[in-house]
């Protein structure tokens, strides 16, 4: 199949990406020394936006809405688990901040991106995207499609703000409520991924009426789009947890140093303690129990 530019697509993603640059030259110049961006942020948005290119604009996107649901799941994944967390993570929070200014933005703000409120939303939106009724409705309407696409972008946003949060106002959870928020949104998507997986009818209309490619028939189709969800999704948000389990570990290191490795990196006791200067030492790194 030939590879359509989609101009549209094009001019959405020069907006995303110029008004970033935009924001970023503004703020730099009239708040020097100030506001600050760091490179890693400008390389995180970025590669956010490429990636929703890639979702929307090259032949992933064509295949996907016209041959194959596998290949639609992973423009969904792009989108949600990729693309949308990426440029959250590049967002300075000097960029945001004006928005919260505005009337009732707060209150509102704070609401949204709790951590239940924030995840109910997102996966609500997902199950409800991935109704037959409503696929099958919006693959015969782009427009309406493309609607679908930001809902499911803009929730994903808020999904990933508890984890990501470059506020201090919109506070991101310890790491200890991370691991837990992100287990819990592993479990959410297996559940919806296993109709698509153990079943023996095929959900959508649209796909088994589409005309066929790499030897899939619709129901093999179908079940290698809930294994990409479940299994794609997955390797990512426990790729995450398991970051943010090291970060967490290394944090509590810092705060708490183990009383071993503090004494070994001290090569051990003087010789020349008395034993009971010996057992106040130990008492004092935690390491024997005081008399009672």
């Amino acid at each position: 199949m030939d590879w359509q530019l989609h101009p549209d697509v094009i001019f959405w993603m020069a907006v995303l990406e110029g008004g970033y640059l935009l924001l970023a030259r503004r703020g730099l110049r009239r708040h020097p020394g100030e506001y600050v961006l760091r490179r890693r942020q400008l390389v995180s948005y970025s590669l956010g936006v490429f990636v929703l290119w890639v979702a929307s604009g090259t032949p992933i996107h064509d295949y996907g809405e016209q041959y194959l649901f596998s290949v639609h799941m992973i423009q969904h994944l792009l989108i949600t688990m990729v693309g949308a967390p990426l440029m959250l993570l590049g967002t300075p929070d000097w960029m945001l901040r004006p928005l919260l200014t505005r009337r009732r933005v707060l209150p509102v703000a704070r609401i949204i991106t709790l951590p239940i409120v924030a995840i109910v939303l997102f996966n609500a939106t997902t199950l409800f995207t991935h109704l037959p009724p409503f696929m099958n409705f919006v693959l015969e309407h782009h427009p309406y499609h493309f609607l679908a696409h930001v809902l499911l972008f803009a929730t994903a946003l808020l999904m990933w703000w508890p984890v990501f949060s470059p506020m201090p106002e919109l506070p991101r959870l310890h790491f200890s409520g991370q691991f837990i928020y992100l287990f819990v949104q592993s479990l959410v998507p297996s559940i919806i991924a296993s109709f698509m997986t153990f079943g023996s009818t095929v959900l959508y209309s649209f796909y088994e009426h589409a005309p066929r490619r790499w030897g899939l028939s619709p129901i093999e189709d179908q079940v290698l789009a809930g294994l990409i969800m479940k299994l794609s999704g997955g390797a990512i948000i426990f790729g995450l947890m398991a970051v943010v389990f090291f970060r967490w570990y290394n944090q509590e290191q810092r705060d708490h140093p183990d009383a071993l490795e503090e004494l070994d990196a001290r090569g051990g006791l003087p010789a020349d303690l008395s034993w009971e200067e010996i057992e106040s030492e130990l008492q004092r790194m935690g390491l024997t129990r005081a008399p009672r």
